[in-house]
Formats: C-alpha cells, sequence, structure tokens
C-alpha cells in the first residue's frame, strides 16, 4: 500500500511538473488536464534504454526537471507581479528585495519563515523530482507492454490536439510542451541579458555631460528650489484604466484649475520606466544616470562608477542637494554616488506615527518634514531634492486622509479616529477589488498631497517634477499596461517652462493620450540640455 501511494505522488509530482501552465492565473485544475510532450518522449527513451542506463539518465532526467521546475516558479512570480519573466542571470538579488517586502507586510517572523518555506520547498522539488522520476521510470519498465500502449495512444492524441489546436482553458494548449517551451524561454533570457548588459557597459563608457563645467550646469534654474518626487507605482494605467481613471484624470484636472489661480503652470508627458511592478531604485538610479537600469547587476556597476547624474549636477552647479526617503533604513551608501549632501530617512525623519510608517508614511508628512527641515531652514542656499513618496506603495490596505499641514506635526495626527483608513494587509490582498480601489485611493492621496503642498508652500522659486517610478503589478494595472509612467513639472516662473517647449508636452497636470513618450533614461539628457547654456529643446 505504502508503495502504491509513493507511485501515485510521484506520478502526480512528475506530472503536474510537466503540464504546469506558464502564468499564476492560468492555473486551474482544468487546466492541468494536458498530455506533456515531453513525458511522452521521456517515458518512450527510457523504455528502449537498457536497465543501467536507465538507472542513470532516469534521476538525471528529474534533477533537471527539477531544476526547470523551480525557474518555473519563478517565472509564475516575476510575470504576475513584476509583468516579466524571471532572469536567471541577474534576477537573484531580487527576491531577497521580495523578502525585505515581505517584512514590512507580514512581520519580520511572517517573512522569514515565507522565505525560510520557499526555499527549503526548492531544495526539496530538485532532490524529490529525480527519486520520482526513477521510481516512474521502474514501474514503466516492469509494465513495459502496457506503457508501450500507453505512449502510442496518447502521442497519437497529442498529435491530434496540436493539429486542430485543441484547449480546455485559453490560451493553455491541450498539447503541452511546458518544459521545452521554459527551457527555450530560459536559454533566449539569459541571450538577451548578456546583450543587454554588453549594451549598458557600451553607453556608460561615455557621458555626453561628465566633462561639462560646473559653470555651465543648469543655468536656467539658479536660484530656485528643485524638487524632484517619485510617487510610488504612479503609472499610466491610473490615467487610463476605466477603474481608475474617472476619480484620479478628476484629481489632476482640478489641480490644474486650483494651482492656475495660484499662478503655477504644469506641463506634462510620459517616461517608458525601466521596471515595472516593483524595483523603484533600478527606475531612480534610471532617471538619474540617464543609463537603462533593469537589473542589479548593472545598478551595482553603476553606483560603483563616476557618471554624473541629475542630483549630483545640481550639487556641482552649486545646489545643496538632499534625499528624503521615509521608508529606508540604515545606512545608504549609494548617497555618495548620487552627491547627496544630507539624506533624511526612518531614523531622523522624526515621524512618530504608530499607523503610518516605514512604507506607509503619509506622503504629508514627507513633505511637511521636508518644509519643516530644509526649506524653512535660515541661510539656507537654492535646494535640490529627490523624495520618493510611498503612501502608493504595495499593499495599499493603509491611505490616510489629507489634514490641515498646520496640524502635521510629528505625523501622530494620523493615529487619531477618522485619520485614514487602515485595512490588514491579509483582506486587502486576499480581494482583487479591493486591493485596486486601494491603490486608486493612495494615487489620489499622493496627488492630491503634491497639489496641496504647493498651494501652501509654493513660491516664485519652486520647481516641481513629479513621476511615476513604475507601473503597479500586473494584478493591478491589468496585462499589457506596458512601463509608461506620467511625468510633470510644476512652476510659477514662465521662463522655466518656456525651457521646454520644444518638447511638445501636454499643458496641465495630465499628460494627454497623444503626450510624447521617452524613455526614462533620455530625461537626464534632455534636462540638462533644455536647463544649461542653450536652449535647444528636444534632442
Amino acid at each position: 500500500m505504502i508503495g502504491v501511494t509513493v507511485t501515485i505522488a510521484s506520478a502526480a509530482l512528475v506530472f503536474i511538473a510537466l503540464v504546469a501552465p506558464r502564468e499564476v492565473g492560468q492555473l486551474s485544475p482544468l487546466a492541468l488536464l494536458r498530455i506533456p510532450l515531453e513525458g511522452l518522449l521521456g517515458a518512450a527513451l527510457l523504455l528502449v534504454l537498457p536497465a543501467r542506463a536507465r538507472r542513470i539518465v532516469a534521476p538525471v532526467a528529474g534533477a533537471v526537471l527539477g531544476v526547470v521546475t523551480v525557474l518555473r516558479v519563478l517565472q509564475m512570480g516575476f510575470l504576475s507581479v513584476l509583468a516579466r519573466p524571471f532572469d536567471p542571470l541577474f534576477d537573484w538579488p531580487q527576491l531577497g528585495s521580495a523578502v525585505e517586502l515581505l517584512h514590512g507586510s507580514l512581520g519580520d517572523a511572517g517573512a522569514t519563515a515565507v522565505a525560510v518555506g520557499a526555499v527549503v520547498a526548492g531544495v526539496v522539488l530538485v532532490v524529490v523530482m529525480p527519486l520520482a522520476v526513477r521510481r516512474l521510470a521502474g514501474v514503466a519498465a516492469r509494465h513495459r507492454g502496457a506503457t508501450a500502449r500507453a505512449v502510442a495512444v496518447l502521442t497519437v492524441a497529442w498529435i491530434g490536439c496540436f493539429a486542430v489546436g485543441a484547449q480546455l482553458v485559453a490560451p493553455v494548449p491541450v498539447a503541452a510542451r511546458s518544459v521545452a517551451a521554459a527551457a527555450t524561454q530560459t536559454a533566449d533570457q539569459v541571450a538577451t541579458s548578456l546583450h543587454d548588459q554588453r549594451v549598458f557597459d557600451e553607453q556608460s563608457a561615455s557621458d555626453a555631460f561628465g566633462r561639462t563645467a560646473d559653470a555651465d550646469l543648469l543655468t536656467a534654474l539658479r536660484g530656485k528650489d528643485v524638487v524632484l518626487t517619485f510617487v510610488e507605482s504612479y503609472g499610466r494605467s491610473a490615467l487610463e484604466n476605466p477603474q481608475f481613471a474617472p476619480t484620479v484624470d478628476a484629481v489632476l484636472d482640478e489641480g490644474t484649475r486650483r494651482l492656475a489661480a495660484d499662478g503655477f503652470s504644469a506641463r506634462s508627458a510620459f517616461l517608458t520606466s525601466s521596471v515595472t511592478g516593483g524595483g523603484s531604485w533600478l527606475a531612480h538610479a534610471t532617471l538619474l544616470s540617464g543609463l537603462q537600469v533593469t537589473n542589479q547587476h548593472s545598478f551595482d556597476k553603476l553606483v560603483g562608477s563616476n557618471r554624473l547624474t541629475l542630483s549630483s549636477a545640481f550639487g556641482r552647479a552649486g545646489w545643496e542637494t538632499v534625499s528624503v526617503m521615509p521608508s529606508s533604513v540604515g545606512e545608504w551608501p549609494e548617497s555618495t554616488f548620487y552627491g547627496f549632501d544630507r539624506v533624511y530617512d526612518s531614523s531622523n525623519l522624526g515621524n512618530r506615527s504608530g499607523t503610518y510608517s516605514g512604507f506607509q508614511t503619509p506622503d504629508q508628512y514627507t513633505l511637511s518634514a521636508f518644509e519643516r527641515l530644509e526649506r524653512s531652514r535660515a541661510g539656507r542656499g537654492p535646494l535640490m531634492a529627490e523624495i520618493p513618496l510611498v503612501t502608493s506603495h504595495w499593499p495599499w490596505a493603509e491611505v490616510p486622509k489629507l489634514r490641515d499641514w498646520a496640524d502635521i506635526g510629528d505625523g501622530t495626527v494620523f493615529d487619531q479616529p477618522e485619520a485614514g483608513r487602515s485595512e490588514s494587509v491579509e483582506a486587502v490582498e486576499s480581494d482583487p477589488d479591493r486591493m485596486r480601489d486601494g491603490y486608486r485611493r493612495s494615487i489620489e492621496y499622493s496627488l492630491s498631497t503634491l497639489i496641496s503642498y504647493v498651494e501652501t508652500y509654493g513660491d516664485d522659486n519652486l520647481v516641481l517634477v513629479f513621476l511615476g517610478d513604475h507601473q503597479p503589478a500586473t494584478f493591478v494595472s491589468g496585462d499589457g499596461a506596458g512601463k509608461d509612467v506620467p511625468i510633470t513639472i510644476v512652476s510659477r516662473d514662465p521662463g522655466v517652462l518656456d525651457r521646454i517647449a520644444g518638447w511638445g508636452w501636454s499643458t496641465g497636470l495630465r499628460p494627454d493620450a497623444q503626450a510624447p513618450v521617452w524613455p526614462m533614461a533620455s530625461f537626464r539628457d534632455r534636462f540638462l540640455t533644455a536647463y544649461g547654456p542653450t536652449r535647444s529643446g528636444a534632442r
């Protein structure tokens, strides 16, 4: 009885590994009713091999299947969250970032348990799969005739299903080639990664502005406070997806009218981020460096270089440069590469809210603290600040309400009753509609906060640049949403926006559907050109 149970379990494990579809959304019992080509070929091969060779080939094939299965599970995760396949060369550090993200939603114990469980499951899969294939090979050899007949019948069925494109669940074909497809996709991904890395190395070897004299940098912005804010997960889908657009667009359009009444104008367009669904620091690096940074390997090479970034350009040109990172904890060695004079993080930003902290730090608190610590500081020079706003960071369970700026103080105001809407992460993550609603409300809050900040603290010397870092995960944005994010420049000084008149950007806080779409990596050079000594527009 035990032997039969082990055989059935082995068959189930191998079968699922052979037929599992590529994406999480395609997983269902009906989608598993498939005929695996690799299983048929493997069974046929093991039947014709002599016993000694079979005892070697079977576990080796099982080990390969185990490794491919682990890679396919990672592919599922990356496709569902980041809308791209797993890169077996450069994406391993991303798994560590995923664990850090889990710490924020599950706590230390929960995140550790999930991480350890995932590692154990992967190891067990790679170890057990060879044993399972070996056992099935032995069963097939002992029932050679029945196995040969089953393989023949199923091969005919596979050919027939393949010929007519049979599907029980679209777009999953009954005639499965999942393992072969996964292996091919992995090989293609490796080739693509190596090519992209060569391109990155070639582009990073030269810097169009690396030798520009300090006196020739950003001459058209001298005396201005330039505040560059990344709104977490603020993607094009927020403006165009019917689930979000009606209310988000209304916030931007009303904001355009309100700021115009105070003398502010704005221009907006789209940038194509280097990432989607996550990896914010890679998008920040792409915008600031003018290089396409898509993985940790490229990021590490970048921050180890002396490439000019937007922030270091401001520093060289005489600005005081600061970074305000409300969710960051501990040392940030990259701040030297970016050229920041001062860094504010969760340890020194002063947020005392017990409900909204870390990745849930209210954007209004972040901007209020920046205003108090930097813009209101006596004797300061012009400022350049990079500020990630994180209220719209996953999991969109805690969304504060906009408060009177005079009441923000140390952030404890956000712990008061009716200070916001706070739901459990588990409740939000288990309900896709609630998650999308939380995303929409958080984006509305972030944009409303920026508009209110300009109304409250804006002056003739404020230049605000705000943009998304990447699209939200595909389970929020939907399939095919792309990587575009909105970007907007706001100023009361007509001369600031006149410098980019040739860019063709839309008027107002909301880019229209025909607004230009540029690679995010092109922004640094365009910005430094437009605000340098010679007005040249886009290039």
